[in-house]
């Protein structure tokens, strides 16, 4: 029997997912957890189950303070709005991220990718459990800005660049400029590699917006970009970035 836990701090989700996951015999929920205080006490007193099904943002913080606190020894599927956390869910062993509202297929396929994981009859260590999530990385897809009082949902095809100013980070569209809240290290971490690249400290590049590529004798190349932007390609990079072209 796979012991599993909720995390969920509405209860009307927390039941649904509850009922959706009867479907499966070898599943057995054994506690409902509502906030971040009551998951760091759970997970501190008692065994930590083999999965673990966890929305995001809580009423007392987000769910990954509960993790950071008392790391886990369990698999975990998030569950949420939007998919702007999925680096740093990722890093905290997370095997799968769905999106809200559940659908059924969707659930049983995160299922089945659990149990993919699971050696048959072996335990597996909080190092296995790390290294099979690196294995299996999702790339981010889409991203959560605020304009205002508004919040805007950005697909990173639609991204041109990323690149840092005044310490802040922003993704470029062809429409206009927007803030963000990764760094570009988290960027090129868990962006799509084959149409991303780093090509120097301030900018990730995604290859669909390169218009033309100069070079000169001196190794030196410059990409001419939509909307118009020439960016450089640091010469420590130049090597890598026309392999990954061509990748």
């Amino acid at each position: 029997m796979i012991k599993t836990v909720i995390i969920e701090d509405e209860k009307p989700a927390s039941r649904k997912l509850e009922r959706m996951l009867s479907i499966f015999p070898d599943i057995q929920v054994i506690a409902k957890i509502e906030s971040v205080e009551e998951g760091v006490s759970w997970f501190s007193e008692n065994e930590h189950p083999q999965l673990i099904f966890s929305d995001i943002v809580l009423g007392d913080g987000l769910s990954f303070d509960i993790f950071e606190k008392v790391p886990s020894k369990g698999f975990i599927i998030y569950t949420t709005a939007f998919d702007q956390y999925t680096l740093k869910a990722f890093k905290l062993n997370s095997i799968d991220y769905l999106l809200k509202p559940i659908l059924e297929e969707d659930l049983a396929g995160a299922v089945d990718k659990f149990k993919s994981f699971l050696p048959s009859g072996n335990p597996v260590s909080s190092e296995e459990i790390k290294q099979l999530i690196k294995k299996d990385k999702s790339t981010l897809s889409r991203i959560l800005v605020k304009i205002g009082y508004n919040l805007k949902i950005i697909q990173t095809s639609e991204v041109s660049c990323f690149f840092s100013e005044n310490k802040i980070v922003y993704l470029q569209t062809r429409e206009r400029t927007y803030p963000s809240d990764f760094t570009l290290d988290e960027l090129e971490e868990t962006l799509d590699e084959k149409k991303f690249f780093r090509v120097n400290r301030q900018f990730i590049v995604n290859s669909d917006y390169i218009r033309n590529i100069h070079t000169s004798p001196n190794y030196k190349v410059d990409l001419e970009f939509q909307p118009g932007e020439e960016i450089t390609v640091s010469r420590d990079r130049v090597k890598d970035f026309k392999e990954w072209l061509v990748g």
